[in-house]
């Protein structure tokens, strides 16, 4: 059996330790702010986590939380929407933490001080998925540009997002990159507003193409049969066009602007969630079922532990 440095090992124990510390119940809590969610019965805290549908889609955190609410005797009350919808939500202090995946934005919330500082978390990349003959013929075109091209060329049905998410951003971005403009006066680009489970449904049930996450197609894809992937190949080691990779970061609000959130518990879940040890779970997601990971690690700790 491999042991881990003996470094690693006391780093990890230390995290644990400062964790369970930090996470110690109050003796006299302060009276709720408007924009909290009310306690608990049983006194735990609760924590306020907006974020984004793929986390909430692919399983993810249905894997990971409990483990963070019996360590700090917390509940973590989710809010899964578009990544445009959670950075509202922390912009009007609605939320302690957020965990989303839209770097520009990401970037611009902590310049407005909604939040002190940003933090990598994992990463996955994103895919055109579209019907199994690939009408359009998609799947030959150079680039991600090139394969938008070929879509609008065809007039082939595609279904955004289109709910301001990071993965609706992402897209227009691409649509941007090769001079398209799609709107609802085009027949063929179907704006949903809707989350990316009920995008990918659409998408299979009319035979649309689509721009989806890696990790909710593959938790979904039994529910799928009549998509493929048409650009992004079968893993992400497989994606040729690096512009694809879907960076997450995590962003506790700032409480000197918002002085009603959970500031403390809130950087607890960013230590935590960015652990050597949690990263490695995050890692180990979807592994057994899928074959290949829905998320890899990519906190400043993971790194530090994993040079290589």
């Amino acid at each position: 059996m491999k042991l881990r440095p003996l470094s690693i090992v006391f780093t990890g124990l230390m995290i644990v330790a400062l964790v369970m510390s930090a996470c110690a119940p109050a003796a006299a809590p302060a009276p709720a702010q408007p924009t909290e969610a009310a306690p608990a019965p049983s006194g735990e805290q609760v924590l306020k986590l907006a974020t984004t549908t793929s986390t909430a889609d692919s399983g993810l955190l249905d894997n990971i939380l409990p483990e963070f609410e019996k360590l700090c005797n917390c509940r973590v009350d989710v809010v899964a929407v578009g990544t445009g919808q959670a950075i509202a939500i922390g912009q009007k202090g609605d939320a302690d933490v957020l965990l989303v995946h839209a770097r520009k934005s990401e970037d611009q919330f902590v310049t407005d001080q909604d939040a002190k500082e940003r933090f990598d978390v994992m990463y996955n990349d994103f895919i055109i998925l579209g019907p199994q003959d690939d009408p359009a013929k998609a799947g030959s075109a150079a680039s991600v540009k090139d394969a938008f091209k070929a879509i609008m060329a065809a007039q082939a049905a595609f279904a955004s997002r289109g709910d301001k998410s990071g993965t609706n951003t992402k897209e227009l971005s691409i649509w941007a990159s090769a001079g398209i403009t799609p709107t609802k006066d085009m027949p063929w680009y179907k704006a949903l507003g809707q989350g990316m489970g009920e995008t990918l449904t659409f998408a299979n049930e009319q035979k649309a193409y689509t721009l989806a996450d890696r990790g909710t197609y593959l938790a979904m894809k039994d529910k799928l049969p009549d998509l493929a992937v048409v650009v992004g190949g079968n893993t992400l080691a497989e994606n040729k066009d690096k512009s694809l990779l879907n960076p997450y970061g995590v962003l506790a609000v700032n409480p000197d602007k918002h002085p009603g959130v959970k500031y403390d518990l809130a950087m607890q879940f960013v230590k935590w969630l960015t652990s050597v040890d949690e990263q490695q779970k995050i890692g180990d997601f979807g592994k057994a079922k899928f074959g290949q990971s829905l998320f890899y690690p990519s906190s400043a700790e993971w790194k530090a532990a994993h040079p290589n």
